[in-house]
């Protein structure tokens, strides 16, 4: 049995699981330290566990997502659920912080390895990863013992043997790690989850503690940095609150996502978004499996009804798009939106989340020309990708069963594209696609 040398109180049953497991199968000389904080600097790390080993000091992550999740780019994608920021990123960040504390107090320190783990409990959970950049830092429950066990995760110029440097270890965090006393707090909302994030936005899913048991929402989390000057504090705030600033423009509307609330906390490094919890999946996971056209619909009529109160999204992909077990379509992303007419700008920052494949031809080289035509032409995109499986070559690709209005949404002129309404209402005239298997056997009944 592992040694149980403190911590705080356990947030969800997942997090519960993995820590009686490794106590009651770990070997006798680990230790564990569970639901702590890593501060550094401003910043407070959420660590759900801690576990020395033989040979490192691993940061645990515990996730009880289900399914099968497929890795993109920096995002997880999971089935019936929103996707999320990559967890394994943030918590390579956090051993980085944890090896930064640890070497602060004791420099012989510097010589013992700080590994990073998000443990899936789940049975079901599989990640596909195909980059693989995240699986090397993801285990089951399972494998858990045998990856905590592997020698070989040590990088090389650190020791194979952490042994000699345990008491080091354990007075220096014992002066670094404070014990997390209750799951944390944002306003009135309790954490129920912590979902992925980077280093500016953490995602949460979160309950009213009022009202214990009520429906859960969706918490975005972003870091400012409370000790700049007032104008740099001035355009981050502007920067933060632009998704909610968009979408109270927006009346509510079924296939928008609502914004509940917008506040501060502390001395204002930290701003919250809640948002509604979606129950669904992003339209990246429907992505070359097909999709009935009403989808698509959806996905018009959400970005039509946003164009009608003046909002252009400008960063729409398959992983702005979300699909509820319904099968409706629900339009969410709005972190870089434009609201209509305003005396500042966040369109600097979109050189670096765009993807090029949904960036109309016209913005390619200049994001600030977005406009309501380049929506379109993402929307068209989608569709394209959507219906074929591809992304589109150019705008007159041919696709026998492609509906002709996806054609004039990806035109090369925003100006022959047609809006999102009019796209909405030519794509509801148009019969559903026939599929090949249908074709196959209309032939084959009509032989004489």
């Amino acid at each position: 049995m592992a040694e149980i040398v403190g911590g705080g109180r356990p947030v969800n049953d997942a997090e519960r699981r993995v820590i009686a497991y490794l106590r009651d199968h770990a070997p006798a000389d680990w230790l564990l330290l569970h639901n702590v904080e890593v501060p550094r600097g401003h910043d407070v790390f959420e660590v759900d566990l801690i576990v020395l080993t033989g040979h490192s000091i691993v940061v645990v992550d515990v996730k009880g997502t289900r399914g099968r999740i497929e890795v993109s780019g920096t995002r997880w994608f999971p089935p019936r659920r929103e996707a999320f920021g990559s967890p394994v990123t943030k918590l390579r960040g956090t051993a980085k912080a944890l090896k930064g504390l640890l070497v602060s107090k004791a420099t012989q320190l510097e010589r013992v390895y700080v590994d990073s783990l998000v443990v899936l409990t789940s049975p079901d959970a599989e990640l596909v990863d195909q980059v693989g950049r995240d699986a090397v830092n993801v285990t089951t429950l399972p494998r858990l013992l045998a990856t905590l066990s592997d020698v070989s995760r040590v990088r090389r110029g650190c020791s194979p043997d952490a042994k000699p440097y345990m008491t080091a270890i354990l007075d220096a965090l014992n002066q670094s790690v404070r014990r997390s006393t209750a799951p944390p707090r944002f306003g009135n909302w309790e954490v129920e989850e912590q979902l992925g994030g980077d280093a500016k936005v953490t995602e949460y899913r979160a309950f009213n503690v009022t009202l214990p048991g009520s429906e859960t929402v969706l918490l975005r989390v972003y870091q400012a940095d409370p000790l700049a000057d007032h104008a740099s504090r001035a355009a981050e705030r502007q920067r933060i609150a632009n998704a909610y600033q968009t979408l109270a423009r927006i009346p509510p509307h079924p296939c928008v996502v609502r914004s509940r609330d917008f506040f501060a906390i502390d001395d204002e490094s930290r701003f919250v978004l809640v948002l509604d919890d979606v129950h669904g999946e992003a339209l990246h996971l429907a992505l070359g499996k097909g999709a009935p056209l009403g989808v698509i619909q959806d996905l018009l009529r959400g970005l039509a009804h946003a164009h009608a109160n003046g909002v252009v999204h400008r960063a729409l992909t398959p992983a702005s798009v979300l699909v509820t077990d319904g099968g409706h379509a629900v339009l969410t992303g709005f972190d870089y939106a434009k609201p209509g007419p305003r005396n500042y700008t966040v369109a600097h920052e979109l050189g670096n989340v765009l993807d090029a494949h949904y960036v109309a031809p016209e913005c390619q080289e200049r994001p600030d020309r977005m406009t309501t035509a380049s929506d379109v032409y993402s929307a068209g995109a989608i569709a394209y990708q959507l219906l074929t499986g591809r992304f589109p070559t150019s705008a007159d690709a041919q696709e026998p069963d492609l509906p002709e209005v996806v054609r004039r949404m990806l035109d090369q002129s925003p100006a022959k594209r047609p809006t999102a309404a009019q796209a909405l209402e030519d794509l509801h005239e148009t019969p559903q696609p026939e599929s090949r298997l249908r074709r196959l056997v209309r032939r084959i009944v009509s032989r004489p």
